[in-house]
């Protein structure tokens, strides 16, 4: 890439870069000579958008796919009456504020992200003015809310997380997709551990560290225009992987599994769900190694625990 130098002149305006008016001529390899704005706005307009809408499309019609050729999964075992408490009221909490602060995240981003080429069209540009200025502020002060609560879900949820035996054979067999059986598991699957390291873990930090500097809530940093556009744009790139991972989430946490959005909701799974979809927690808490409740929320009524509660 080769670059010329943007040249200041005098301004009155506070901030930095005040006297620069027009960015450094930046040159890629194969492309024309152009400011470093408008690279941006290429790589923008011409990269992130059709591409990360183009993933997220895949995702959703793969899901739509998944669900019209398997229907929802679960379910074979009759109810026993015995719970398991799978969350405390705490970690439902926690869950609830991230989930919802990322869902008006990404709803907002990608209104701001494609709403020019698919809601301007048809409700015209003073509404569509007024509705991205509105979600771009939410954007702006729910995005802090979202890092808190995802430290709180890594610190709440990391043991659990932790790779042990097992997680590699279920993998490898798709969690039962190959060979027709669910493979048995501890409290979270590989497959929830994958995306608790690399959607919660390594996007999520991307996302909130680079969306802090797009809120320029950081101190010492300049925050220049070149800095803000490769912000920008490794902003928008994680959470484009991070909408595509977490839709699955959601569809396996909703309609794709029987019993699983309820479990979320009240906190409690029927012994049968546990034996069907995480073998290995409930063989631990039938053993005594783990309490089938870890809070001191009231037990359903007309329910008992399962054996081995200490």
């Amino acid at each position: 890439m080769r670059e010329t130098g943007a040249q200041p002149a005098y301004s009155s305006l506070p901030g930095a870069e005040q006297g620069v008016l027009i960015q450094s001529m930046v040159q890629y390899p194969g492309s024309r000579l152009t400011t470093a704005g408008e690279a941006w706005r290429q790589v923008r307009n011409q990269w992130i958008i059709p591409y990360g809408g183009a993933l997220l499309l895949v995702a959703v019609l793969a899901l739509a796919l998944f669900y019209w050729r398997r229907g929802p999964l679960g379910g074979h075992l009759p109810d026993t009456g015995r719970r398991v408490e799978r969350f405390t009221p705490f970690e439902r909490s926690a869950h609830l504020l991230n989930a919802a602060s990322f869902t008006v995240l990404a709803i907002s981003g990608l209104v701001m992200a494609f709403g020019k080429f698919v809601l301007l069209p048809v409700i015209g540009s003073t509404l569509f003015g007024w509705l991205t200025y509105a979600l771009k502020t939410a954007h702006n002060f729910v995005g802090p809310l979202f890092a808190v609560t995802l430290v709180i879900m890594i610190i709440t949820f990391v043991r659990d997380n932790l790779p042990r035996a097992g997680d590699l054979g279920w993998l490898v067999r798709a969690g039962g997709m190959i060979g027709g059986q669910e493979v048995p598991s501890h409290r979270f699957n590989a497959g929830e551990k994958v995306l608790f390291w690399a959607g919660v873990l390594v996007l999520g930090g991307i996302v909130v560290g680079s969306g802090l500097v797009l809120d320029k809530v950081l101190p010492g940093l300049a925050y220049l225009r070149g800095d803000m556009q490769v912000a920008h744009m490794i902003h928008a790139a994680a959470a484009m992987l991070m909408m595509a991972l977490f839709l699955g989430h959601i569809y396996m946490g909703t309609i794709g599994t029987r019993g699983a959005w309820q479990g979320m909701r009240t906190g409690w799974v029927d012994e049968a769900w546990a034996a069907e979809h995480h073998a290995l927690w409930l063989a631990d808490i039938r053993a005594g190694k783990i309490p089938a409740q870890r809070s001191s929320e009231p037990m359903p009524a007309n329910l008992s625990p399962v054996e081995g509660t200490r």
